[in-house]
């Protein structure tokens, strides 16, 4: 396949990047840089002026759109969460504009989404199937992250909304925050510690990726979450397991509000999501416990 990605140089896009060329297809990442090729990688320039990345793309089998400000980098104030909505849709937006431009269009966009679409819960259990939607900030960028992207359907592009729970990796994600308390020997339970963390290893988020975009059965939501989640307390003893740290020192929700703002409902709050989707479709999970993935990550 010739796949073209948007956010391919971030934290889940370049995981997918490499993959892709390991399995032999040809990559386009689109940048605000000029268009370059580097490592068996073609870099297109868009959303800069001049810039017309349809005409550099040539025939294109797949689109990935992973591109947005990222929501875990600084407080949520009222001009961060402008950007963090704003970027989606614009990003989006222009994916549309491409697509449309294209004479031959691509057969499939993957078109990044979040779990927190859905609202907070203690005790209600989300699938593909759930259509209700939150009244947070979160949520309502994704459903009119999803609502936009949906127009490729009116394209003949079979669409497919990968939502991420909460991505466990070396390097990004939520892990090198949440783990340094332990390394520190103050981590503990948050908050009640009864809140679900509905959690995936990057290494199946990007395998995901590449199995919605080689299966034409898979279309509209897919939950990208492990089949194990588990509550936020569970998860704390277990990293501390991982690491030889104790699992001791608590810290109360108006602590995390204080420090985080609006951003500590990621924390304080949590949905049980479950993979069902990926799993009906017979998706295999590197990582389906949470034990093995903080190993191989920690």
């Amino acid at each position: 396949m010739r796949v073209v990605i948007t956010g391919g140089t971030g934290f889940i896009g370049s995981i997918l990047t490499a993959k892709l060329r390991e399995s032999g297809h040809d990559v386009i990442i689109l940048t605000r840089k000029p268009s370059f090729e580097q490592n068996g990688v073609q870099y297109v320039q868009w959303l800069t002026d001049n810039a017309s990345p349809e005409n550099e793309l040539g025939q294109v089998d797949a689109v990935v759109n992973l591109a947005g400000v990222s929501i875990n980098d600084g407080r949520w104030t009222t001009e961060r969460k402008k950007q963090i909505h704003d970027s989606r849709i614009t990003a989006t937006q222009e994916v549309l504009r491409i697509l449309r431009s294209l004479p031959e269009k691509p057969s499939v966009l993957v078109n990044g989404s979040a779990i927190g679409i859905y609202p907070p819960s203690l005790t209600e259990e989300y699938t593909e199937s759930s259509i209700v939607v939150g009244d947070n900030f979160l949520a309502k960028t994704v459903y009119d992250w999803e609502r936009l992207a949906s127009h490729a359907n009116n394209l003949g592009v079979r669409t497919v909304f990968t939502r991420f729970g909460i991505v466990l990796g070396k390097d990004g994600g939520a892990l090198p925050l949440m783990k340094l308390p332990y390394l520190l020997y103050s981590g503990g339970k948050i908050g009640s510690g009864n809140q679900w963390f509905s959690w995936v290893h990057v290494e199946d988020v990007a395998n995901a990726i590449i199995y919605s975009l080689e299966n034409n059965a898979i279309e509209g939501p897919v939950n990208v979450v492990a089949p194990s989640p588990m509550h936020m307390n569970a998860f704390g003893k277990t990293v501390a397991k991982v690491l030889h740290r104790p699992h001791w020192f608590p810290v109360p929700s108006f602590v995390m509000e204080l420090t985080l703002g609006e951003k500590s409902m990621i924390i304080l709050q949590g949905q049980h999501v479950l993979p069902d989707k990926l799993l009906k479709n017979g998706f295999t999970f590197q990582y389906p416990s949470l034990k093995p993935a903080l190993e191989d990550l920690l």
